[in-house]
């Protein structure tokens, strides 16, 4: 029901019936290839100034697999600022966590159970009032870079507290996750 939204969405359609991206451009959506891979490294950068003035900064980040090379790095760099990293990976992460001076900061787990999730989820902390976004991109150069994958965000803060109870059971879950750690 959101109008700017769905406009975006039937753009996001349209560009995959014709793809042309550098004829799109989205506010509300993160599609890839078009702003994707370069919002998301805005929303790390913002989180790293956060943590830098002392303001509340965080990232969780639930998703299939994490393999692209500037992700990782982005979130290497925003765990030396000291931003609080999360991850729920369920299958491939090439991201090391929990190496002192480098991925301390970050915590990974990975579950995976009788069902497979394949859910995509994105919150930061933005000082306070929280984002977050839902979509079908993993971190890998290909969802980011080669294929068209879009983001949506959660504008409902009803739907985004129950998102978030349901991040925090898994975070916590200690009978089936498994720590991604060195």
């Amino acid at each position: 029901s959101n109008q700017k939204l769905t406009i975006e969405i039937n753009k996001a359609f349209k560009l995959i019936e014709k793809f042309q991206p550098h004829n799109y451009k989205f506010k509300q959506l993160l599609v890839s290839p078009i702003n994707l891979r370069s919002e998301f490294i805005a929303k790390i950068n913002r989180e790293i100034a956060n943590k830098k003035a002392g303001k509340p900064a965080f990232i969780i980040i639930k998703m299939n697999s994490l393999v692209d090379n500037e992700m990782i790095n982005k979130l290497y760099e925003a765990s030396q600022a000291g931003v609080r990293v999360d991850l729920i990976i369920r299958g491939v992460c090439c991201l090391t966590a929990g190496v002192k001076g480098l991925s301390e900061n970050i915590h990974a787990i990975s579950i995976v159970d009788k069902y497979l999730e394949h859910a995509r989820i994105y919150v930061f902390g933005n000082a306070g009032k929280s984002e977050m976004y839902m979509g079908s991109a993993d971190m890998m150069t290909r969802n980011l870079d080669h294929r068209i994958e879009v983001c949506f965000p959660i504008l409902s803060q009803e739907v985004k507290d129950e998102i978030n109870m349901l991040l925090q059971i898994q975070l916590s879950d200690n009978c089936k996750a498994r720590i991604l750690d060195p």
